[in-house]
């Protein structure tokens, strides 16, 4: 039988496993139930902002969001949720020429 193609994510998965790292979680249902809650309070939207900010800036943001194929008012709502949540990280300044 020929072996499915895997990426590299997918054979690193497949290795751990068949070393036996993965174990069942006890009480599946519940812990379905409690990460479904998690899910539902993570992406209710409950309250509103208005915000002004630069039409240079918007345009850009409406521009990244067609890219991505969603609406620019949501890819600015995950902007801030991942900056909130700790998740969002500058990109590494380049180091200045001491002269």
């Amino acid at each position: 039988m020929k072996k499915p193609y895997l990426d590299r994510e997918e054979e690193d998965l497949m290795d751990s496993l068949e070393r036996g790292e993965w174990r069942s979680v006890e009480n599946l249902k519940q812990e379905v139930a409690k990460h479904r809650q998690y899910a539902r309070n993570t992406l209710r939207k409950d309250a509103r902002v208005n915000i002004r900010i630069s039409s240079k800036d918007l345009e850009a943001l409406q521009t990244r969001a067609v890219e991505d194929a969603i609406p620019y008012q949501t890819l600015i709502a995950s902007i801030l949720h991942r900056y909130a949540a700790g998740r969002l990280v500058e990109p590494p300044r380049p180091a200045r020429r001491i002269r």
